[in-house]
């Protein structure tokens, strides 16, 4: 399968000077984590220039640099990716998979003869996931058993990190060796700026540093079991838009992504 075939015609695209609050306006509105920045003040119709994320809004609304401003205040151009990696509207699916795997990206823009053409993300991909090659895989086939949690009672600040660090965009939450909730870069990204919007000035600094992972976590987690058929799971993540599930069997178990689907692909395709 090309990925001309299962990519978003459409992408959503934002102007490289609007802020960031326009970004995540835009992303809540159209119901999408990412989106094409492209520079229209150029002499080319949308001129791509990079690519923006809810975990590069994350990250950078933590840092000690860009912590203390208002989002309002900076640049889309501040946050974006500038050095895109992207695709040909005939690549193979699963070399889309195996080149999103190893840039630990999730998404590429499609382009032809400099013109963007749309983008494949990790979701679309999941489509392959259909066919009959992989009715006999599941959960517990493909899940990851060394997971990075972290506690209820952690500072967000350094889950933050943790996300980082590890190159992940979320956490499980585990209080008492029991799942608590699941901690998101979406979720950090929303609560930083509601918490900005009704905390005064002088005190943003501390109590955002203060921020508890149990205050903004997602609870009430949607899990699934190692028997389920990853057809099931592929289909589950791109109604629900969730790019992960807990496994849990009485106890936690390991953790499913779209990564670990796509690693199966990359393997059933036979890349080259």
């Amino acid at each position: 399968m090309i990925i001309k075939n299962i990519m978003s015609e459409d992408p959503v695209c934002i102007d490289k000077d609007q802020n960031v609050c326009d970004a995540l306006r835009l992303m809540g509105k159209k119901n999408v984590s990412r989106l094409l920045v492209i520079n229209t003040n150029s002499e080319h119709e949308r001129e791509l220039v990079g690519i923006v994320t809810e975990k590069d809004i994350a990250i950078k609304l933590g840092s000690s640099r860009y912590g203390n401003m208002a989002p309002s205040h900076f640049h889309v151009s501040t946050v974006m990716t500038g050095e895109l990696i992207t695709a040909d509207p005939d690549m193979d699916a699963g070399n889309a998979a195996s080149l999103m795997l190893e840039n630990n990206i999730g998404s590429l823009p499609v382009i032809l003869d400099g013109e963007i053409l749309g983008i494949v993300t990790k979701s679309d991909i999941l489509d392959i996931c259909r066919g009959r090659a992989y009715e006999k895989y599941t959960a517990g086939d493909v899940m990851s058993t060394e997971m990075i949690t972290v506690s209820p009672q952690e500072r967000v600040v350094h889950a933050r990190r943790m996300m980082i660090d590890a190159g992940i965009g979320r956490l499980l939450v585990m209080d008492g060796g029991e799942l608590a909730g699941i901690l998101t870069a979406k979720d950090m990204t929303r609560a930083v700026i509601n918490f900005r919007k009704v905390v005064p000035d002088k005190h943003k600094p501390s109590r955002i540093r203060n921020l508890l992972v149990e205050d903004i976590m997602k609870q009430n987690v949607r899990t699934v079991e190692a028997d389920t058929p990853v057809t099931d799971l592929a289909s589950m993540m791109m109604e629900t838009g969730y790019g992960g599930f807990p496994v849990v069997d009485g106890e936690l178990e390991g953790i499913v992504t779209k990564t670990d689907i796509l690693d199966l692909i990359v393997e059933i395709e036979g890349v080259f």
